[in-house]
């Protein structure tokens, strides 16, 4: 299948996104921006739709079981294992400081689960945190990567049609329980863990790249698609301050998350359709820069947060300001220099040589093609 640039180039702007949140607590900005750049955890969700559309549209029968979790393994493993050697100085000290609420203290166990990504299982801040911050949302990958090829099966059998239903009852789903957890708040499904809750993102990503994979090609502009986004983060930080107490407050409240994946659901869509249609301009999303900030991103949301924490230790909240813009592009510079260094040096080499281990592995075990009768 081919590769959707204007994705990876989208890839960018939702990693950009986090920062920004992040930003907020070394250097705060006055205002309605600020309640924008709050909502930038958001950017979270567009990665889980976003990987289980990639995976789905690249998905190959061919590949066995074994060699897809390997090379998911090899994908992101490297880069977290690295991040997390970096982030421990920054967020773990033997005796912290009380005025450094982020610095933890050290616990072996606890760095234990992050080490192998099973801290997003558990839903107490001091282990869901754990390690590098960041990285709690790779327990969810990996249990989505765990999930994908039984998923897979299930669209298997569907034609576009197929995949638009289940896309349309994983949204059922999706609002279901965050209907029932917000009304019945003491039920034990109101605390299942992450990856559990969030994994509807994810699938839903799968039914929209296996429905185009089956030739549907929705007309929608890229600009709808982004233009969703915008419009889902603009409500749901506008709203709860223009209409404070409102039921329109309350439903946007409690269902901000589920807004927010469907504007990505639709913005993914959107760019992958526009960029599949034969004879359309390149999207500006796949400008060669972007496209290149996008590949990197992964490795720059594993890391800006340990760049962000070491300023804000260094140097204390910056008093709230326009001016501090000039910090956000200040910190940006690092954040894109070390994750390009990390994606240049540990995340791609070792994620390849990680596949080609595995691919050679492979054909060592595929039985040879029988000879041709008379030959010897």
């Amino acid at each position: 299948m081919p590769r959707v640039d204007a994705l990876t180039g989208l890839r960018w702007w939702a990693a950009f996104f986090v920062f920004t949140y992040h930003m907020l607590v070394f250097a705060p900005i006055p205002g309605p921006a600020a309640a924008v750049l709050h909502q930038g955890f958001y950017g979270v969700t567009f990665f889980f739709v976003l990987s289980g559309f990639v995976l789905t549209w690249s998905a190959s029968s061919q590949v066995p079981q074994s060699t897809f979790y390997w090379r998911r393994f090899a994908r992101i493993y490297p880069a977290h294992f690295v991040a997390l050697i970096i982030a421990i100085p920054v967020f773990y000290a033997p005796t912290p400081d009380p005025q450094e609420w982020w610095v933890k203290p050290f616990s072996v166990a606890i760095l234990l689960l992050s080490v192998v990504l099973l801290q997003g299982w558990s839903n107490d801040p001091t282990i869901l945190f754990s390690g590098n911050p960041a990285a709690w949302t790779l327990t969810c990958e990996a249990f989505f990567y765990a999930m994908h090829p039984y998923l897979s099966r299930i669209l298997a059998r569907a034609r576009a049609t197929g995949a638009l239903v289940f896309v349309g009852v994983t949204l059922g789903v999706l609002f279901g329980y965050r209907a029932v957890a917000v009304m019945f708040p003491e039920l034990w499904l109101a605390d299942l863990p992450l990856p559990l809750v969030r994994i509807t993102e994810f699938a839903i990503g799968m039914g929209l790249a296996w429905a185009l994979r089956c030739g549907w090609r929705p007309r929608l502009h890229p600009w709808v698609g982004t233009g969703a986004m915008v419009a889902a983060i603009v409500l749901v930080a506008a709203v709860p301050h223009v209409l404070p107490g409102s039921l329109l407050s309350a439903l946007v409240g409690a269902f901000a998350n589920e807004i927010v994946t469907v504007a990505c659901g639709l913005a993914v869509l959107a760019i992958a359709s526009r960029s599949l249609n034969a004879g359309t301009p390149r999207q500006l999303l796949a400008h060669p820069v972007l496209v290149k900030l996008g590949e990197w991103s992964f490795a720059f949301y594993l890391v800006h947060g340990t760049v962000v924490y070491i300023a804000l230790a260094t140097l204390g909240v910056r008093p709230e300001s326009w001016l501090n813009l000039l910090w956000f592009a200040a910190l940006l510079v690092p954040s894109i220099v070390l994750a390009a260094l990390l994606h240049g040096w540990v995340e791609r080499p070792l994620e390849k040589r990680m596949r080609r281990w595995k691919d050679e592995r492979d054909r060592r075990r595929t039985p040879a093609e029988p000879h041709a009768q008379g030959m010897s």
